[in-house]
């Protein structure tokens, strides 16, 4: 049901997107880089200070106390939350006062104009950030609860509130229509959250107490991934940077590139690592190593399961599905070409990304902040030489750009797997299992990739005329499900144990769909109160 949600999450994005390219490219294409250029600065301030507390830092402790008194958890997620709340305040006032500065700082290619509708976009988004630091503390309180569907519903309204301002606010407000509703969609994010909360048992206190020891002990723990997700925002930084530097329109390609890109990872890397995270804390408090093992094992096959088609999809059909998201008048065929690009690019680190977020929650439920910190110090430098050298030194422009992203991306992912093993001592059997499935995977991916090929090459030249959207639409319907149809019967052959993951989850949706569609009973039925909201 998680995966379900935020697949609906991806949906709406991708609608959010489609609807910003209708409005803005075209021969605006300058005034969505500004858009994309004006949440860096927002984006990295609340990932400094929210992400980096939440993930390493107060989740495992927050849980740790919840299973001992739940007025000492109450307490240590008041004086967070507060804490975090007024840095975060005192560092807007900042970057408020002074963002044609920060504007200027990381997209020196914008012209005065430019830089000046940039720092006032950049100041609605830091409005957004504040409703977006409350609601992740709501997110990770209900997650430490084992409660998983409304923070996954939650993204859903918060793409409403964008397409909502693009639709209604921007023909009076022109780009700033989707930035206030940026603004609007991070409220909603927050309301739908806060009121399952205060049915766990949450109540905000003002208080400020750095000095409790539970309070301490997040505020250690922070330092190491706040620098880890800083290090990971250079790439971004980087990306604009360069972007500006480049022809109007380059960093709106790479952005709707990484959209398509991100859907492996935070549809199964993101959601099984955020499902994992507190069983992977609590057995890692209570010393099972075997159980912490055997959990992180099952989980990271089953996320190569699901992301791994998802990645070759967006490989080999990457124009046709480019054109069926994005295209539009205004999103002309070179545009097209170059995203498509881009996207084959990126894709090819899909499945490597979806990994490494397990792997790092991994390190976090272990209490190690600082083998990621070090590590990401090592992959940014990469990126960002990687990065100069190919848009820079070999003109590949935006290709480049993704180039580096999906190269650090694969890099990165094999050291903190190789430095996380090394930690866990993985006994023979369970390495054993986890190479053969990951062999067995990559030749089932392999084989997936050509019984794609084959068939799109084919009917794009012999069965579609792919210039109309409809029989556009049935090429990459069918396409999509001949691979699929050869993907689960490999996995069916080689005996993939993840297959029973795919059974199960579709025994889900049609017990789901059952629900939905039945009729009502004819008397009242008296059911428990259901344990997952």
């Amino acid at each position: 049901m998680i995966m379900v949600t935020y697949g609906l999450s991806q949906v709406m994005g991708l609608i959010k997107t489609r609807l910003l390219i209708s409005y803005f490219f075209g021969s605006k294409a300058a005034i969505l880089d500004i858009y994309y250029a004006a949440f860096v600065i927002p984006d990295t301030l609340f990932q400094l200070l929210v992400i980096g507390s939440l993930s390493a830092a107060f989740i495992p402790v927050f849980t740790r106390y919840l299973s001992k008194s739940q007025s000492q958890a109450w307490y240590i997620a008041s004086a967070s939350l507060n804490l975090v709340l007024l840095a975060f305040f005192l560092l807007s006032l900042v970057i408020f006062a002074f963002a044609p500065f920060f504007s200027r700082l990381i997209a020196p290619g914008f012209n005065l104009g430019q830089i000046s509708v940039m720092a006032s976009l950049l100041r609605v988004m830091l409005v957004a950030q504040l409703f977006f630091t409350v609601s992740s503390f709501l997110t990770a309180i209900i997650h430490s609860h084992q409660r998983f569907l409304i923070p996954a519903l939650a993204p859903i309204v918060y793409n409403l509130g964008i397409i909502a301002g693009t639709v209604f606010l921007s023909p009076a407000l022109g780009i700033f229509g989707p930035a206030v509703g940026v603004v609007l969609g991070a409220f909603f994010h927050m309301a739908l959250q806060a009121p399952l909360t205060f049915r766990l048992g949450f109540r905000p206190q003002a208080l400020l107490d750095w000095r409790h020891p539970g309070v301490k002990e997040t505020l250690r723990l922070m330092p190491p991934r706040a620098l880890a997700l800083g290090i990971d925002q250079i790439e971004m930084f980087v990306a604009v940077f360069l972007a500006s530097l480049m022809a109007s329109g380059s960093l709106t390609l790479l952005n709707v590139a990484r959209l398509l890109y991100a859907i492996p990872s935070t549809l199964f890397g993101v959601t099984l690592g955020q499902a994992a995270m507190p069983t992977l804390s609590r057995l890692s408090s209570d010393s099972d190593q075997q159980a912490f093992r055997r959990t992180l094992v099952d989980t990271l096959l089953q996320a190569v399961f699901f992301a791994l088609p998802l990645s070759i999809l967006f490989i080999v059909l990457r124009v046709p599905i480019v054109r069926l998201v994005f295209g539009s008048r205004s999103f002309p065929w070179a545009a097209t070409l170059t995203t498509g690009k881009t996207l084959a690019v990126l894709a090819s680190a899909a499945t490597f990304t979806a990994i490494m977020q397990l792997v790092v929650r991994a390190f976090y439920a272990l209490h190690d902040t600082k083998t990621p910190l070090f590590i990401g110090l090592a992959a940014a430098a990469f990126d960002v030489t990687l990065a100069v050298v190919a848009t820079r030194v070999f003109g590949l422009g935006v290709i480049g750009l993704a180039l580096a992203i999906s190269v650090t991306a694969v890099l990165e992912t094999f050291v903190l797997f190789a430095f996380l093993s090394r930690r866990l001592h993985l006994d023979p059997p369970l390495a054993s299992r986890l190479v053969t499935s990951l062999a067995k995977l990559g030749i089932t991916g392999l084989i997936t990739g050509f019984s794609l090929w084959l068939p799109m090459r084919f009917l794009d030249q012999f069965v579609f005329d792919t210039t109309r959207t409809l029989p556009l639409i049935a090429l990459t319907f069918s396409t999509s499900i001949i691979g699929l149809i050869v993907y689960l019967f490999l996995s069916f052959l080689f005996r993939v144990n993840e297959l029973s993951a795919f059974v199960a989850l579709l025994q889900r949706l049609f017990s789901l769909g059952r629900q939905l569609t039945s009729p009502p009973p004819a008397e009242p039925i008296i059911l428990p109160a259901p344990d997952q909201n």
